[in-house]
Parts: C-alpha cells; sequence; structure tokens
C-alpha cells in the first residue's frame, strides 16, 4: 500500500512538471543563438534605434539635417543597395569594396566608421545655410567614446599625450542649429588624430569656407576623411587608433549651377593658400578608392568631377 502512494505521488509530480513546461513556463536559454532583425525606423519616442549585424545588406540612409539618427551597425553594404538612397541624399557615398565599413546616422551627419583602423572610411553631411550658425555652442560638450561600436575602440585617454589632436571630420561648428546635433558630432566615431597646427589652421579655414559658401549657394554637401597611402601605419592609444597620413574633403554645390571641388591635406604642420591644396574630385576619388555624390545624374557627376577652380567658389 505504502509503494502504491509512493508511486502516485511520483506520478503526480512527473505530470505537474510537464504540465509546466508545455504551458511555455520556462524561460529561453540566454547567451545562445542571436536573433537579428533591421531596425525599426526612428520615431519621435524612440529617436535612435541600432540595426545589428546582419548578412543582409544594409541601405544607406539618411544623414546631416535630416531627422533620421537611426544607427546600423557593421555591414558589408552593396553597390545596389546604395543607390536606393533617395537622390536628396547627395553627400552619401556609393558603398566601398572589400573595407569594413559600420554605417553610423547621426543627427548632423553620417560616418563610415572602420573598426580595424578605429577611425571613420568617411564623414558626410548635407549643410544648409541656416545650418552654418546656432545658439548652441561646443563649450561644455565633452569628448565621448562611442558605445556603438565594438571593442577596441577609441576613449578619450588614447588621445592623451599623444601629440595629436580629437580631429572633427564633421565640425561643431556645421551643428550649432541644434542641441543633440552638436553632441553627436564629439563623439570619438566623428574624430582622426590630426596635427595639431593642421586642425587649428589649413584645417580650420577650409571648414570656415564651407560655411561660408553654405550661406553664400543655399546648401552645400561634404564628405571628408582620412586619407592612409601607407603600407604601415602609425598608432596611438591602447586602442590603436591609426594616424592619418592626409586628409581630404570634397564639397558639392547645386546653385546657381552644379559644382564641385576637392581638396587634400597632408596631416603635418603647415600655413600655405587654401589653393594648394586643391583637387578635382575625380583625382580624390582615384586616391582613396572612394565614389563621391554618386546620386547625381552621370552627365552632371562628370562634368562637376573634373573641374576644380576655387575662383567659380568665391
Amino acid at each position: 500500500m505504502r509503494e502504491k502512494i509512493s508511486y502516485f505521488f511520483a506520478l503526480l509530480v512527473v505530470l505537474t512538471l510537464s504540465s509546466c513546461f508545455y504551458r511555455g513556463n520556462h524561460k529561453p536559454l540566454i547567451g545562445g543563438i542571436r536573433e537579428y532583425r533591421e531596425a525599426p525606423l526612428p520615431t519621435e519616442d524612440n529617436p535612435r534605434t541600432v540595426q545589428e549585424e546582419s548578412s543582409t545588406p544594409s541601405v544607406a540612409k539618411p544623414s546631416s539635417s535630416r531627422t533620421d539618427t537611426s544607427l546600423s551597425t557593421e555591414t558589408e553594404r552593396s553597390a545596389s543597395g546604395a543607390q536606393h538612397a533617395t537622390a536628396q541624399y547627395l553627400e552619401i557615398p556609393a558603398a566601398m569594396k572589400g573595407v569594413s565599413e559600420q554605417i553610423l546616422h547621426r543627427k548632423g551627419y553620417t560616418t563610415s566608421y572602420n573598426k580595424n583602423n578605429r577611425i571613420p572610411n568617411w564623414t558626410a553631411w548635407h549643410l544648409p545655410g541656416s545650418h552654418a550658425t546656432g545658439p548652441y555652442k561646443r563649450k561644455g560638450v565633452s569628448y565621448r567614446e562611442d558605445e556603438d561600436v565594438p571593442i577596441p575602440r577609441a576613449t578619450t585617454f588614447d588621445y592623451q599625450q599623444s601629440g595629436y589632436d580629437r580631429g572633427h571630420m564633421c565640425p561643431a561648428g556645421d551643428n550649432k542649429w541644434d542641441a543633440q546635433a552638436i553632441q553627436d558630432c564629439f563623439l570619438l566615431t566623428n574624430m582622426c588624430p590630426q596635427n595639431h597646427n593642421l586642425n587649428g589652421g589649413d584645417w580650420n579655414e577650409l571648414e570656415m569656407k564651407c560655411r561660408k559658401w553654405a550661406v553664400q549657394y543655399g546648401d552645400v554637401y561634404i564628405v571628408c576623411g582620412p586619407i592612409l597611402y601607407r603600407q604601415k601605419h602609425k598608432t596611438i592609444g591602447k586602442a590603436k587608433i591609426v594616424v592619418p597620413e592626409a586628409f581630404y574633403k570634397v564639397v558639392l554645390r547645386m546653385s546657381p549651377e552644379p559644382a564641385a571641388i576637392g581638396f587634400i591635406y597632408k596631416n603635418e604642420d603647415g600655413n600655405r593658400p587654401m589653393g594648394d591644396y586643391i583637387n578635382t574630385v575625380r583625382q580624390v576619388e582615384r586616391i582613396t578608392g572612394i565614389d563621391f555624390f554618386p546620386q547625381l545624374p552621370d552627365d552632371i557627376e562628370e562634368r562637376v568631377e573634373n573641374v576644380a577652380n576655387l575662383s567659380d567658389w568665391k
């Protein structure tokens, strides 16, 4: 009799546990297979979203002065994907091939971040004349580690006593129109190790000139970034941030007629006239391997990218 009672209770326990399991009263394993899915578009309640690494090519999303601040992590973008970007986003370059590329969409710009070099491949933004100034100042805004990119990544400690400035690609002066925009431009993924004299001198003069052009012509489209032409590169900090040998910047305007101009600056001391740095956009493309302004009609792209005349930019 006692054995029958024990058997009955044992059977009851087994049935109870089985019932709980099939009703879903259990937790999935943590740290197992991760499900990757496309991030939702940003909303007013959720202005920044994350798209995790996926085998599906991502599409270049709006940047610069738009309200789209969504973020897309490491992925190999396809050339066809880049072509789906709306024609108005003229600043976004074509997809790069054979290069680490993590697309970061910020309030005032878009960055193609290279996790191997810990610096951008390019940073692009649309600068309307109304954004060339604004009420928000850089004073009190801190440089910040960008937690949206993988470790190792740049920290403020990497730049300390390195001999290099944290050189903005998209400058603070182009982001004073919005509080979030100026905060975003101090993320270290928007920086490259830059010679102090260049950062505060000739490069700064070009940044100011671009703001002047934005006011004069209504708006301009800008792309800039590092040039790495040596086989081995100097690095700084524990994260081994690559120090560029030079920098490029290309500028496009559509009014009163389409025109473009390019610049290349060596990452070293110097005080030279702006005209000494001028190149055609096509020359900058050959050096960097980046296809700029692919959204332009072919005939206009061909015309503006093969001419560089500072006198056309008063």
